[in-house]
């Protein structure tokens, strides 16, 4: 997923920007992307390294690959974390989420795969019962970019930053404890990245019609200006 300095060498999916707010306290983008397919894991509240190399070996990054036809894939970004054998290509980024349905606190990450797996019948099955294969249909969502270390409190303060930015321009159901729970971090380098090269995401779920409050929003500004 790329060297110490932050060069990404990996996919990602792709996505069709929506808007863009640059000149605000806390910058963002709104995405669109379409459906996608990921590989996911339950883990606790420590580290991140076992569910990741869990992940890692499911589409072969180490060794052979922990799948029926041991077909492995190319890696992409994000890893996605959220709290609540042939060779598969690494994409990125990695999330990682609040895992809400557990009652430890756990958190779920994510490796989204290449495009080519576009339809569950074409994706190997895993030969680790932890792991499952999920679809991720159609999202759009508010997503800040920052470089800094992968620490759970940075994490939480950017995820606050970027919904008080989206109270201010109108959305209201961002409060702090939906954030907190519903927020996914996106990682797009690898675990040895110096703090400063990396590039790290949040990213919140939005609606429709929330979209069309942050456009109408942002086009009054610059027609005001």
């Amino acid at each position: 997923m790329g060297s110490v300095f932050g060069k990404e060498t990996v996919l990602e999916p792709q996505f069709k920007t929506v808007l863009e707010r640059t000149s605000v306290a806390t910058t963002y983008q709104v995405r669109e992307y379409g459906k996608r397919f990921a590989a996911e894991i339950d883990y606790g509240t420590g580290g991140t390294s076992s569910p990741f190399q869990g992940l890692a070996r499911y589409i072969g990054v180490f060794g052979s690959p922990q799948n029926e036809g041991k077909e492995a894939m190319a890696m992409t970004a994000p890893v996605s974390m959220e709290r609540k054998g042939t060779p598969m290509a690494m994409t990125a980024p990695v999330a990682t989420e609040k895992n809400n349905q557990s009652e430890g606190g756990g958190k779920k990450m994510k490796f989204f795969l290449p495009s080519e797996y576009d339809e569950l019948e074409k994706i190997p099955k895993p030969t680790n019962p932890n792991i499952k294969i999920v679809e991720i249909p159609p999202s759009v969502g508010a997503v800040h970019r920052y470089s800094g270390s992968l620490d759970d409190q940075l994490k939480d303060q950017k995820a606050l930053e970027l919904s008080l930015q989206l109270r201010d321009d109108g959305i209201d159901r961002m409060t702090e404890e939906h954030v907190l729970q519903n927020y996914q971090f996106w990682g797009f380098n690898a675990p040895f990245t110096i703090p400063m090269y990396r590039r790290n995401e949040i990213w919140l779920d939005l609606t429709k019609e929330e979209v069309d409050i942050l456009q109408k929003k942002s086009h009054k500004e610059e027609t005001s200006n």
